[in-house]
């Protein structure tokens, strides 16, 4: 158990070293300050009076004789956890996957990983101790950003919306898949670049492979098999987005397919990547 948390800490420490998480921070801070000092709800009797943005009278098309919102509190608050989990979901894990994507590429390097391998360690806890340390940072800066709009903007309003911490799960959710595709590239090339493109890459092909019903009757009997082949194995992040805001509204969820479909690939292509990274002679 003790190399497992050495190897946490390492992974912690390297992410903490990259500036770009520390930027993470800082911006998720930012956030949170702009909702709690410049976001201000009048609520009287647990009704919305006003809101006001910087200090100036927030208006709406449908704004009332004095500027004042024909919105209810619920819908505000609504709108703003809404905003905060689709910016979490897109710029967080892009900007994670980007902060992140080094670290087992620089693990395998020459000296590094022949002294890793000397200690009492084993290839496995290796792998374990790196994804966990990944992930958990990760949802460190998650529930950070989210779970402070949630507390922020619940108590200013008296709205408790706890089906919005669902999201928080989906967001660590889909990084730990698009991060399998990061160490899988990781261990077969130790290339960054390469990695981050195949991440992103996916991120790319999951926005058209999201129009599946519209697209894959125009290619024929030869192309529309090979395409639905596609949306059943690769992660479906884009229509992923769809059970994100959904949570965040408290609406229902149309289908879990696209989370659970992306769930087992991750899964699938962990394993390939720790089968790989145990039998590979180093």
């Amino acid at each position: 158990m003790r190399p497992l948390y050495g190897l946490l800490q390492m992974t912690f420490r390297e992410l903490w070293a990259k500036k770009i998480v520390l930027g993470l921070f800082i911006i998720s801070s930012l956030v949170l300050l702009v909702i709690t000092f410049a976001l201000n709800l009048e609520v009287v009797e647990g009704s919305l009076e006003g809101l006001r943005l910087f200090g100036q009278q927030a208006e709406t098309p449908n704004g009332g004789p004095e500027g004042v919102p024909q919105m209810s509190l619920s819908s505000v608050v609504v709108a703003v956890e809404s905003v905060v989990a689709g910016a979490a979901y897109w710029v967080g894990i892009l900007l994670s996957l980007f902060a992140s994507a080094s670290l087992f590429s620089d693990l395998q390097a020459p000296g590094r990983i022949e002294l890793l391998l000397s200690k009492p360690v084993s290839r496995m806890q290796v792998v374990a101790g790196h994804v966990l340390g990944v992930w958990a940072a990760i949802a460190v800066l998650t529930i950070y950003l989210m779970g402070g709009t949630w507390l922020i903007m619940s108590i200013k309003s008296g709205v408790w919306h706890f089906r919005f911490l669902l999201s928080i799960l989906i967001v660590i959710g889909m990084f730990g898949v698009m991060y399998a595709a990061v160490m899988l590239m990781g261990v077969w090339t130790q290339s960054t670049a390469l990695a981050l493109i195949v991440s992103y890459g996916l991120i790319f092909v999951s926005l058209v492979l999201a129009g599946a019903s519209e697209i894959a009757p125009l290619l024929g009997s030869v192309g529309e098999p090979m395409f639905w082949g596609l949306y059943h194995a690769l992660p479906n992040f884009t229509e992923v987005t769809g059970i994100v805001t959904a949570l965040a509204k408290g609406s229902s969820v149309d289908s879990w397919y696209p989370l659970t479909s992306s769930l087992i690939f991750g899964g699938v292509v962990y394993a390939g990547t720790t089968y790989w990274f145990v039998t590979r002679d180093f």
